[in-house]
C-alpha cells in the first residue's frame, strides 16, 4: 500500500516508517528539513518536502496515497492554541483530500481527559469537539469523515511512548530532575501513566492500517498505568538522585508546563485493541527502559 506519513521523521513516526517498510508498504514521508529528508531516503522511503503549515503540500500528498497516517504535531505546550489550530487544519485538509475514496486516515490522538477515576477504554468517546478544544478536536473531526467516504482510525498513544532516543515527556522529566537535584513525583505519587515501547506502538499503527474497521479507536497501551512515584524512583536510581514528593501547590513551579500532565492520572487499557488486531506488545517496560539507560544514567555522557 502507498502510505503518506506526516511526522515521518519524528520519534514515533520514524519507528512507524521502519515498520511499514519492513511489512512491504511503500512510504512517502513529509519532511521539513534536509536532515529529515536524508534520513527517510536512507531507509528507502520517498520524501515530500513541507511542514504542518503547508496545507497544499499535505493535500497533494494525501491525494496521491492509498492511505494517510497523520502523526505530525507542533507540540507547542507553551502556546497550545497554536498546535491545536495547526492540527485541526491538517486533519480537515487530509479528510477533504480523501473524501469519497474509502481510503484510510489514521491519526495520532491521546487519552488525556477521556475519563476520571478509572482507566480509559476504547469505548470512551473523546469529549473534545471544535477548534478551541485540545488538539483542535481532531479525533472527532476525523471520525466524522466516516460519513463522507473516508476510513478514519484514531491512534490513542500512551502519554509516554518510550525507548532509547526518546526526547518526549520522560526525557523532559529526567532533565528537570537533574537540574533540580531531586527526582520528584507529584503529591503521593499514586497517579498513573499508561506506557508503551516505541516499537510496540509502531507495530500497532501498521496493524491498525491493515485491520482496523472505520471509526475504530485504538489504544497504544502496553502498561495500564505506571505510578508516577515509581517513575521518579527509576529516574533517581539512574542519576543517583534523591526521590521526593512535590506538594501539589509547588508542582507548577517545579515542573513548568509539564507539571499539569505529570499530575494527571492517565491510565488506560488496550484489551479491545489487542483482541481486534492480535497485537501483543513485547518491548521493555517503562521502568526497564529507564533502568537500562534509555534516558541516560549517572555514568552516561
Amino acid at each position: 500500500m502507498r502510505v503518506f506519513v506526516t511526522g515521518a521523521s519524528g520519534w514515533i513516526g520514524s519507528a512507524v516508517v521502519d515498520d511499514l517498510l519492513a511489512t512491504g508498504h511503500e512510504v512517502t514521508g513529509l519532511a521539513r528539513s534536509d536532515k529529515s529528508a536524508a534520513a527517510l531516503e536512507a531507509k528507502g522511503a520517498q520524501v515530500r518536502r513541507g511542514d504542518l503549515d503547508d496545507l497544499e503540500g499535505i493535500r497533494a500528498g494525501a491525494a496521491a496515497a492509498e492511505a494517510v497516517i497523520h502523526l505530525a504535531n507542533k507540540h507547542d505546550f507553551v502556546n497550545p492554541a497554536v498546535s491545536s489550530a495547526a492540527e485541526r487544519a491538517a486533519v480537515q485538509t487530509i479528510g477533504e483530500a480523501l473524501e469519497g475514496s474509502g481510503r484510510p486516515l489514521l491519526l495520532a490522538s491521546g487519552i488525556a481527559g477521556m475519563t476520571k477515576g478509572r482507566p480509559a477504554t476504547e469505548a470512551d468517546a473523546s469529549p473534545f469537539h471544535g477548534p478551541d478544544s485540545p488538539r483542535g478536536g481532531s479525533e472527532n473531526l476525523a471520525l466524522e469523515f466516516a460519513d463522507r467516504g473516508v476510513h478514519p482510525v484514531s491512534l490513542r498513544f500512551s502519554p509516554t511512548v518510550h525507548g532509547t532516543g526518546d526526547h518526549g515527556f520522560i526525557a523532559v522529566l529526567t532533565a528537570i530532575a537533574r537540574e533540580k537535584g531531586v527526582a520528584g513525583y507529584p503529591g503521593d505519587g499514586t497517579n498513573r501513566w499508561a506506557a508503551v515501547h516505541v516499537t510496540d506502538a509502531a507495530r500497532l499503527v501498521t496493524l491498525g492500517l491493515e485491520k482496523a474497521p472505520a471509526g475504530s479507536r485504538l489504544h497504544a497501551v502496553a502498561e495500564e498505568g505506571v505510578p508516577t512515584r515509581e517513575i521518579a524512583e527509576a529516574i533517581g536510581r539512574a542519576y543517583n538522585l534523591p526521590v521526593a514528593s512535590i506538594p501539589a501547590e509547588e508542582v507548577p513551579d517545579h515542573y513548568g508546563w509539564i507539571g499539569a500532565f505529570f499530575a494527571m492520572d492517565l491510565a488506560a487499557t488496550s484489551i479491545q485493541t489487542r483482541e481486534l488486531l492480535g497485537w501483543t506488545p513485547g518491548g521493555l517496560t517503562l521502568i526497564e527502559d529507564i533502568n537500562t539507560g534509555a534516558y541516560g544514567s549517572s555514568t552516561a555522557g
